[in-house]
């Protein structure tokens, strides 16, 4: 009796299984074709080469000063010595507290970037999550990311949907057109 109940339960999820849809997108594919993600990208570089510049000032400031002192060590006294070499150390450390203020792990640009990306993903994932309700996909997967696909038919590809339930237009890729 356990065996027919095992295989009638095995039977019934293998069939479940196979009744579901399942689609992908490429949401690196649908950023780039979001103008408002670019120009925002575009910002975003810029404000990285303002920092890098700001950052590439003060050790310029701190090369000058090492210079300078390395010139005029001869001259001076021990305690004057200690406070060049202490003010050098100083400003190394502000420098390299600023570089990690701004390029570190949890620093600005990291901020800046989820403030500029985030509301676009939040969109972005509402129209999945709308488009896979209303077409019945069970599971919808982002090839962009680290998820590896052997193969995936054309017809399957709902990043271009996306787009247009986003209110984008698409460009029409003759080979795409083609397949599906």
């Amino acid at each position: 009796m356990k065996k027919v109940l095992f295989t009638l339960v095995f039977l019934a999820s293998a069939y479940g299984a196979m009744a579901q849809r399942f689609g992908y997108v490429d949401t690196d594919y649908i950023l780039e074709n979001i103008p408002e993600f670019k120009q925002k990208q575009k910002d975003l570089d810029e404000l990285s080469v303002q920092w890098q510049q700001e950052i590439e000032a003060l050790y310029t400031d701190i090369d000058r000063l090492y210079k300078d002192f390395q010139a005029e060590q001869i001259l001076l006294t021990d305690d004057m010595k200690r406070k060049r070499e202490d003010q050098i150390i100083e400003k190394e450390k502000a420098a390299k507290d600023k570089q990690r203020q701004r390029f570190g792990p949890q620093g600005d640009l990291f901020k800046k970037r989820q403030e500029f990306t985030k509301p676009l993903q939040d969109k972005i994932y509402a129209a999945i999550k709308q488009l896979a309700d209303a077409r019945g996909f069970a599971v919808i997967f982002d090839k962009a990311g680290s998820l590896t696909m052997l193969y995936a038919s054309d017809k399957n590809d709902l990043s271009d949907d996306i787009l247009k339930e986003l209110g984008f237009s698409v460009k029409v890729d003759p080979e795409k057109t083609e397949k599906k």
